[in-house]
């Protein structure tokens, strides 16, 4: 078993707490202040992988990506990475129902499944889960808070669209 390094990267909305095997990113969420005392800030022999992670998110809260190369890899279900690698293609800027989410697996009644599977991923940003609304254009529950998923799309829908505010 390969040793999962983390660090930690300070975003304009929150700590990010990465983790990385030798060649991928196995997690990235956001945490709360509470939880800080678990972790260390910094570790000596951090992966290429981490740097090249830290670098692309830089740019996209700086506005200058769109898209992330970084590689990834999360344990899921079958189901589960269905959905994630449809999380993946939703192009940035963009909002997709979790009614459109189900649809796109083949299956209209998979909505609440679906769903389950959303919230389970833990590649935050990178699998942009936060592009998910409900089939009324609100906001629905995100995992690391209504804030950060408003503040996301709003980044994004702004650069993308030219649109100030939207939620």
């Amino acid at each position: 078993m390969e040793t999962l390094v983390q660090q930690i990267y300070h975003s304009p909305i929150g700590k990010i707490k990465i983790t990385a095997d030798d060649h991928c990113i196995t997690e990235l969420v956001f945490i709360e202040p509470e939880t800080m005392n678990e972790l260390v800030d910094f570790e000596e022999d951090v992966p290429e992988v981490i740097h090249r992670c830290v670098d692309e998110l830089i740019e996209y809260f700086a506005g200058k990506r769109r898209d992330f190369s970084v590689p990834i890899n999360q344990e899921g279900t079958d189901f589960q990475q269905r959905v994630w690698k449809e999380l993946y293609e939703i192009p940035y800027g963009k909002t997709i129902s979790y009614a459109d989410l189900a649809k796109k697996l083949g299956d209209p009644k998979c909505i609440r499944a679906a769903a389950a599977a959303n919230g389970k991923n833990k590649i935050a940003i990178i699998v942009p889960c936060h592009r998910i609304i409900g089939t009324d254009q609100s906001l629905v529950g995100y995992a690391w808070g209504k804030a950060r998923k408003r503040w996301l799309l709003q980044h994004e829908f702004r650069l993308a669209l030219g649109v100030q505010t939207l939620f």
